[in-house]
């Protein structure tokens, strides 16, 4: 399955979990965050209320994060050349 682009940077292959979008939208409006690619999203018990992201482990070209979103979690990779302390307060500028 082909990847399909919106705005060049973010790569949908799965669907977006429902409040996410406006929040990576708003973290691709910085330079330093190549692109976002959303993985797969599975149900958990434990995210309700509004969206939350979590860094969690280094890759490659970036991170890996973890959004959290009615009822389900839904894992990100994000290609950015920040380190983690960046990355962190630009989710947090992008989730207020």
């Amino acid at each position: 399955m082909k990847l399909r682009t919106n705005q060049g940077k973010l790569k949908i292959e799965h669907s977006i979990i429902d409040g996410l979008r406006p929040v990576l939208e708003d973290l691709l409006l910085s330079k330093e965050i190549r692109a976002i690619i959303p993985g797969a999203i599975r149900p958990v018990r434990n995210a309700r209320g509004p969206v939350q992201v979590r860094v969690t482990v280094p890759v490659v070209n970036g991170f890996r994060a973890i959004a959290l979103s009615s009822g389900a979690r839904q894992e990100l990779f994000i290609s950015t050349v920040l380190d983690r302390e960046g990355l962190e307060w630009l989710i947090k500028l992008a989730l207020e």
